[in-house]
């Protein structure tokens, strides 16, 4: 069901690139890119009729208008199932409490008689939130999108999300029930690559956005791809993944469980164990053939974990592991060892951490207070998840006085010619000539 890939001894002869050895799902970007960027340059030139007709198209869906009604909103969450809503408020209630926390201060620095720098933290104007429907309404990326972009004090909020053909060419009602929970009025009943081109260019009725964020399959990846610089955006999100860092202490059938739970969110989810335990391996691959055939999603789940994106590997002991584990820089990474924080604190690469047997990524999907929206395909060797930073740009502020300016004014004027710039060297003369 899920394949080996044994790595110990790899490092006896030296140095190993253990980023090609655990292999990902094969993503191709470039690939999507002549098809998104015609359906981009349709949108940008014709609008959303060229929406409506990529709607009939792809989704199957027969609209008039993109614009979900308040009052459809509204009726969504009267609707909503009480547990549904109950679970919903408390996820929103910790992310809400952890996204506070993450609010920046201006820094202001003296460095000398009238020489202040602020550096000023200020929200995004307006942003569009992309929550993907495809094989599951996605309810939480709403919470993991609003959250922390109201936190960060953005004024305008757009959200779009594909129309479903079973509820009469909407968002599906748990996504609209939970925009409706935050307060978000402004939703488009539109998915794919044509609504983040909807956001970037601006296509009434939606105005144009400042920052495009949330997840989306290889065409909403793409078009962000293509649109940023017009538009900026969060990162570039492929299919999901989870590497689990175990040693002969983990609990089989948790690690069983949670390799499961990364496989049902698409044929292409990665789900990968690393031990230094035969054993371990050996009791897994019995829990996986128990639990995968009573879980809800069979064909998918065999269909990921089988896949080449997949996989348990094999390492010589906890040292190797921790180094394939942040050359792999998982978006998830759950740590099942001896002393797992003191083993979380050694990693470097990584989405979101998941310290011990109590902590599996579900919670992160939905009430640990993180965020889900992370970096995937390695990318977290140099990005980070979504957080209230997204949403918020640093401002230097410069005040200097006559006098702040004099104290550096001659190495200004000789940097300036150094560079042969003497239009910046005049422009600080001048002010001591008069």
């Amino acid at each position: 069901m899920i394949r080996r890939i044994d790595l110990r001894g790899a490092a006896a002869s030296g140095p190993v690139d253990y980023r090609s050895a655990v292999p990902r799902a094969d993503f191709d970007v470039e690939a999507a890119v002549p098809a998104v960027h015609a359906i981009c340059e349709e949108v940008r030139t014709r609008g959303v009729e060229a929406i409506l007709e990529m709607s009939e198209k792809f989704d199957g869906v027969t609209q008039t208008d993109v614009r979900v009604p308040v009052e459809a909103m509204r009726r969504a969450l009267d609707e909503l199932d009480p547990a549904i809503r109950a679970g919903l408020e408390e996820s929103v209630r910790r992310l809400r409490v952890a996204s506070e926390r993450e609010l920046e201060a201006d820094v202001e620095t003296v460095l000398g008689d009238g020489a202040v720098v602020t550096h000023r933290k200020v929200p995004v104007n307006r942003v569009g939130l992309y929550v993907p429907g495809g094989l599951a309404p996605l309810v939480s990326s709403v919470l993991m999108n609003v959250v922390p972009a109201q936190v960060a004090g953005v004024g305008s909020i757009a959200l779009a999300s594909p129309p479903q053909r079973e509820f009469d060419g909407l968002p599906h009602p748990t996504i609209l029930a939970a925009c409706a929970l935050l307060g978000v009025e402004e939703v488009y009943a539109v998915g794919g690559a044509q609504a983040v081109a909807m956001f970037a260019y601006g296509t009434d009725p939606c105005a144009r956005v400042d920052l495009v964020t949330g997840p989306g399959n290889i065409y909403v990846v793409t078009a962000k791809r293509l649109l940023k610089g017009l538009v900026g955006i969060d990162s570039e999100a492929g299919p999901t993944e989870v590497a689990i860092l175990a040693d002969e202490t983990a609990d089989a059938a948790y690690v069983a469980a949670d390799l499961i739970a990364e496989a049902e969110h698409d044929p292409l989810a990665a789900a990968v164990l690393i031990t230094d335990s035969e054993t371990l391996v050996s009791d897994v691959e019995a829990e996986l053939e128990k639990q995968v055939p009573a879980t809800g999603h069979v064909e998918r789940v065999q269909v990921a974990l089988g896949g080449a994106q997949s996989g348990i590997v094999l390492v010589d002991d906890l040292d190797q592991g921790v180094a394939v584990a942040d050359a792999y820089a998982s978006e998830h990474l759950e740590i099942h060892t001896h002393d797992a924080a003191a083993v979380a604190a050694r990693i470097t690469n990584a989405g979101a951490i998941f310290v011990g047997p109590h902590a599996p990524t579900a919670l992160g999907d939905y009430c640990a207070g993180s965020n889900h929206v992370l970096p995937t395909g390695g990318c977290a060797c140099h990005s980070s998840g979504l957080s209230v930073r997204a949403f918020t740009k640093s401002i230097h502020v410069v005040d200097y006085s006559r006098a702040g300016l004099e104290e550096v004014a001659d190495h200004v004027v000789t940097l300036a010619e150094a560079e042969d710039l003497p239009g910046h060297a005049q422009s600080v003369r001048i002010r001591f000539q008069q």
